[in-house]
């Protein structure tokens, strides 16, 4: 890549507007040099681009027109985006299973990393995470900062087995996971977790598993039985797990447990990569021509968090607008229901915030419109959780006549004989004849 290209977006950053949702495209002399050999196009880690233009012979609005428009559907929103922004809310087998992967929009999230040591004894396993986490995660999470709050912590667990027993390969000496029996790793790994019961947040785990001595190497295979080259999975809207193998020695020349210091830039580059797929971060296929600038340590480029933010905020209205359908739906069969004013005041406010979110995007104001639609989803939250309502919620109308008649019903069956037996006794002394002296 030409030093140039990256210095030039560096250099023309400060000419935009630096807005989030923007956009802005450069296009320079088809003989420039700022470009390398054989790229028409550079996308930086900002919000801007460089097109090189066509050869004056040619057709210079139609060459450059087409290659305008493929940059703002790799750089901007596009209907895709939006499928998957709706994806809960579309049929499954009008998408890609790719959509059903990042997790759902929420205010917070929790990011734990746990080191799985099923052998301590054969492996004494060592992991500088805290560092780690600093220079790999932490600059990632701060460009994420305005959407969301994040915890992070970390954890080391011992006698962690994955559950299942991997198949033994001959020729390779190796042992190995099909894709087929990665599904069933994970339940067993997450009942040692721990983390996701008490979290009012979604739980992104992900796992680093030093294999035990009798089951090493391991490695994973893809559907096509190849073997994965970052030996890792990952699980949509669950988290990741990365296999380490350990060299081991000859039983006679290192004594037992053997130390391993885990290599954290090649764990956190992995680790990193499933990140940026859980949140629905992903790049798709550019030409050849294409050149696309590395974010770098930060993990995310400006116009990537624009996509997100954009993503987020139509995922945003999308749950408001559920959540408000579903509460007047209850309401609506509850028909002695008192609605207190702070509960009206939450909806006034989040239908009130929805409409902003929609006028700040049609605007071009994305900042303005996420955090709109932020608190939409706030408010609509509160009033359907409100306590004053919950319990009419769950003990309807329908409910309270199957619970209060078992109670009532044998205490009124002797009053209704009772009462019936002296009906029959009244109208039988009126059709007796009074006897007269």
């Amino acid at each position: 890549m030409s030093s140039s290209s990256p210095e030039a977006d560096a250099a023309l950053l400060p000419l935009q507007g630096g807005s989030l949702g923007s956009l802005t495209i450069y296009i320079i002399p088809e003989a420039s040099s700022l470009l390398p050999q054989g790229v028409s196009v550079y996308i930086g880690k900002h919000r801007s681009a460089v097109v090189r233009g066509p050869p004056a012979a040619g057709d210079v609005l139609t060459v450059v027109n087409a290659r305008v428009r493929h940059i703002a559907q790799t750089m901007s929103f596009t209907p895709d985006s939006i499928a998957a922004a709706l994806s809960d809310r579309v049929p499954l087998g009008n998408l890609g299973l790719d959509t059903r992967r990042p997790f759902k929009s929420s205010l917070g999230y929790e990011i734990t990393f746990s080191l799985l040591n099923p052998d301590p004894k054969s492996h004494d396993v060592r992991w500088d995470i805290e560092a780690a986490v600093r220079g790999y995660v932490q600059p990632f999470l701060d460009k994420l900062s305005f959407v969301a709050n994040f915890t992070v912590d970390s954890q080391i667990l011992y006698y962690a087995m994955l559950g299942v027993t991997p198949r033994f390969d001959r020729n390779s000496s190796s042992f190995l996971l099909s894709a087929h029996s990665l599904p069933h790793v994970i339940n067993p790994v997450e009942a040692r977790l721990g983390s996701s019961a008490a979290s009012l947040f979604p739980v992104l785990n992900f796992l680093l598993y030093v294999p035990e001595r009798a089951h090493s190497p391991l490695y994973i295979q893809d559907r096509d039985g190849a073997l994965v080259r970052t030996n890792a999975f990952h699980s949509p809207r669950w988290g990741g797990i990365m296999v380490y193998n350990v060299k081991h020695p000859a039983a006679d020349e290192a004594p037992l447990p053997l130390r391993v210091d885990v290599d954290m830039v090649r764990v956190m580059e992995v680790f990193l990569a499933q990140l940026r797929l859980l949140f629905g971060i992903s790049r798709a296929p550019l030409p050849g021509e294409f050149l696309l600038e590395n974010p770098g340590n930060a993990g995310l480029a400006a116009w990537e968090l624009d996509r997100l933010l954009w993503a987020r905020t139509v995922e945003n209205v999308a749950t408001v607008s559920t959540t408000l359908t579903s509460l007047a739906e209850l309401l609506d069969k509850i028909g002695n229901i008192v609605i207190k004013d702070d509960v009206a005041s939450e909806v006034y406010r989040a239908v009130a915030s929805v409409q902003q979110a929609l006028e700040e995007l049609a605007a071009g104001r994305l900042g303005a419109a996420f955090q709109a639609s932020k608190e939409a989803v706030t408010s609509s939250e509160r009033a359907f959780f409100d306590p004053s309502l919950l319990h009419l919620l769950y003990f309807p109308d329908d409910q309270k006549f199957a619970i209060y008649i078992p109670l009532f019903l044998p205490m009124a069956v002797p009053l209704l004989l009772s009462l019936a037996k002296i009906l029959r006794e009244a109208r039988r002394g009126k059709k007796e004849p009074t006897k007269t002296d």
